[in-house]
């Protein structure tokens, strides 16, 4: 059995913090965050799109860019909806949600564009 890892993640060395599903992987590529949101569509939840300064990612708030997309399928559309989020707060970090209706809670959570970090 081989040993746990330990990650070097510490609110002390803000470059290393690890937060949402995948933090832990390499950063996904365009295809693998399509392939995500997919999944969501798929999966029958709703995408919304939130943003925040990366200072605060992990003791305030995430700003909710507009409103869920209720009912959304269109992949292109949820990933165009992203990208204007990022373009409009490119020093900010940007996640995507999908929200499970039967559940009442998120489904998933991934960051998709991350914010320069100030040490």
């Amino acid at each position: 059995m081989s040993e746990m890892q330990d990650y070097a993640s510490r609110l002390s060395d803000p470059a290393s913090r690890k937060f949402e599903t995948f933090s832990y992987l390499p950063e996904l590529s365009p295809e693998a965050i399509r392939a995500q949101v997919q999944y969501i569509c798929d999966k029958g939840w709703n995408p919304a799109i939130e943003h925040v300064e990366p200072e605060n990612a992990f003791d305030h708030y995430w700003y909710m860019w507009k409103l869920p997309m209720f009912g959304e399928t269109d992949v292109d559309r949820i990933l165009a909806e992203a990208e204007a989020c990022h373009q409009a707060n490119p020093n900010h970090h940007v996640r995507l949600i999908g929200y499970d209706n039967y559940a009442q809670s998120q489904g998933t959570a991934m960051v998709i564009f991350r914010g320069p970090i100030k040490v």
